[in-house]
């Protein structure tokens, strides 16, 4: 059966983007370091064996904020070292849909996220010898990480469309994502509870990425949380094929 353009062309540039990231030092930096963040909070910081629990609480209450500067350092390229190196110039003019190219990319960057997360699984492999885990609900936080660690990635990606710089592609991705996690912290609802009420700053954390990702930490799938992250990958994948259509008009 023969591919339509489009999803040709996506899966020919998510297997670029995916090459580029295993033959440069960029995706092995990324997962070793975030293997190792990720163990020193979780033992660390978190500690995890001084709990003496068998569940991963002290590994998943930390991925918000560990994703939030890992990830944009991992999108950051995506489009801006395109420009910087002059390849945008010749993909803008690859007769080939803007959703093929914006997607193929994007989910090159989840792809190499999604490997991060499946390099942690003899964690969860470690609490079933120590005990009897909630697995399933193991299993959600799982999903809602990999849900949490798209949007982040697409943050990352709308920002590295909107500049030719990849410093400053992470540097904005960071911000936005820093706002969009801490909308959900006690000390911030508190804030706002103070001047809206509580409905008020109950409303505002629905906005917030750590506010639907704690739901799931408790073994909760709430669609209005699927929903949530998938609005944000969507709004943002959409406003950088609306910044890479800008480009291939000018």
């Amino acid at each position: 059966m023969k591919k339509r353009p489009g999803l040709a062309s996506m899966t020919a540039v998510y297997r670029r983007e995916l090459l580029s990231y295993v033959t440069t030092p960029t995706a092995y930096v990324f997962i070793a370091v975030f293997l190792f963040a990720i163990g020193l909070f979780t033992f660390q910081v978190g500690g995890f064996f001084e709990a003496r629990r068998a569940d991963l609480t002290s590994f998943f209450s930390f991925h918000p904020w560990i994703f939030m500067v890992f990830l944009p350092a991992v999108a950051m390229r995506l489009w801006a070292e395109e420009t910087r190196s002059g390849a945008i110039e010749l993909l803008m003019t690859l007769p080939a849909p803007t959703w093929s190219l914006v997607l193929g990319k994007y989910l090159a960057a989840w792809t190499i996220a999604a490997v991060a997360l499946v390099l942690t699984f003899p964690l969860w492999i470690t609490v079933n010898f120590l005990g009897s885990p909630d697995n399933a609900a193991i299993f959600t936080a799982y999903l809602s990480s990999l849900l949490m660690a798209g949007a982040y990635i697409a943050i990352g990606t709308v920002m590295s469309a909107l500049t030719a710089a990849q410093v400053i592609a992470f540097v904005l991705s960071v911000l936005v994502s820093f706002l969009l996690t801490a909308l959900g912290l006690p000390l911030v609802l508190d804030f706002f509870s103070g001047f809206i009420g509580g409905a008020g700053a109950e409303a505002v954390a629905r906005f917030s990425i750590l506010h639907h990702f704690d739901a799931a930490q408790r073994g909760v799938v709430e669609f209005r949380s699927i929903f949530y992250f998938a609005s944000l990958i969507a709004l943002c994948l959409g406003f950088t094929a609306l910044a890479v259509d800008a480009r291939r008009g000018g």
